[in-house]
């Protein structure tokens, strides 16, 4: 459809527009010419009226000679032959209407056929300044509609790179879980059945938020502690958990599964490598724009550490810098036998959903 008529605003300006010319016409007749108004104002309204609803058809020569499908030498012909063309009606449709109007009055008439020259050559002109404007039109027309495909591309590889990532769970646990039911079955089959439902019910709750990539604090550690109570049957009274945080952080958005790697880490570094407890501790606190959220655990420092996959605080890390824009979401710190881990979340009420 053409963008003139489409778009209220484009058309109260190309209105405008034509009424700046009519009365820049109008003014040339009657004060150089020294034509009655009559005939000034008529002239005027009869002839930009006729070209101004003839260049809205333009619109659509523009859309079938389009830049890139055409050469620019038959790009030229086209429109030098449309431009010729549309003057040359332009001038012979408004001298006709005159004639008829103002037959009467041989000084007007003499000067509009001996005009019919110079209108034909601003006909010309008109034609390259509307063809222009439209070709610029259409290239922003295509320019926005490229930069909303790019964006939905670029929505959809960011959804799919998330989702990856959440993918990349560490399923050791889930491993070293099955073996530990499979040793208790047979020397304590009452804890080996609540390991297994507790089990069940973890990997129900992960498994059916998988499309979710945010989720309330609250949620977040609910899952997290149904983890933990798996964990706290295999290792008994050497896992010690507490938490701390304030009120308003149970309710603010977290990326879904983001504190799972943090937890698989401290059990696998302080409980897996090491014959003494671990503490765990979780807190959070609002702290200027942001939530920060900690989990701090003990570990031994002369324990051998194996060396594992690597995945899970570089995943964390790529997950918080791709829902935030954010490269200091993540922060580390290793000392005198404690690691402590800090996630700060953006606190910008529902932006923080809508980024996703």
């Amino acid at each position: 459809m053409n963008p003139i008529i489409k778009n209220r605003k484009a058309l109260a300006v190309y209105i405008f527009v034509w009424l700046f010319v009519i009365i820049l016409h109008t003014t040339i007749l009657f004060n150089v010419f020294n034509f009655d108004f009559k005939f000034a104002i008529t002239d005027s309204l009869i002839f930009n009226i006729i070209y101004s609803t003839l260049a809205l058809s333009y619109w659509y020569s523009i859309k079938y000679i389009s830049l890139e499908n055409f050469s620019m030498l038959k790009i030229l012909t086209n429109h030098i032959t449309a431009a010729v063309i549309s003057s040359i009606v332009w001038v012979i449709g408004g001298s006709w209407i005159l004639s008829k109007i103002f037959n009467y009055n041989d000084n007007y008439t003499n000067f509009l056929f001996s005009s019919l020259v110079w209108r034909f050559f601003l006909g010309i002109l008109f034609y390259a300044v509307v063809i222009s404007i439209f070709y610029l039109m259409l290239y922003y027309e295509n320019f926005q509609k490229k930069m909303l495909k790019e964006a939905e591309l670029k929505g959809l590889v960011k959804e799919a790179e998330l989702k990856s990532l959440k993918y990349q769970i560490n399923p050791h646990f889930i491993f070293n879980s099955l073996n530990s039911i499979s040793a208790l079955t047979i020397i304590q089959p009452e804890l080996a059945q609540e390991m297994t439902i507790k089990l069940s019910n973890f990997l129900r709750k992960t498994l059916s938020r998988n499309d979710d990539q945010l989720q309330t604090l609250k949620e977040e550690l609910d899952n997290a502690k149904l983890y933990l109570d798996i964990e706290k049957i295999r290792f008994d009274d050497k896992l010690i958990y507490t938490e701390n945080f304030e009120e308003q952080c149970i309710n603010v958005k977290v990326p879904s599964m983001i504190l799972q790697p943090l937890f698989e880490n401290a059990i696998k570094y302080g409980l897996h490598e090491s014959i003494n407890s671990v503490n765990i501790i979780f807190t959070c606190k609002k702290e200027n724009d942001y939530i920060k959220i900690t989990l701090e655990n003990n570990f031994d420092e002369d324990a051998v550490v194996k060396k594992g996959e690597g995945i899970g605080l570089a995943n964390i890390k790529n997950r918080l810098k791709k829902i935030y824009g954010q490269t200091n979401l993540l922060k580390i710190e290793k000392q005198n036998g404690t690691f402590k881990a800090t996630i700060y979340i953006p606190n910008k009420g529902d932006e923080n959903e809508k980024q996703v």
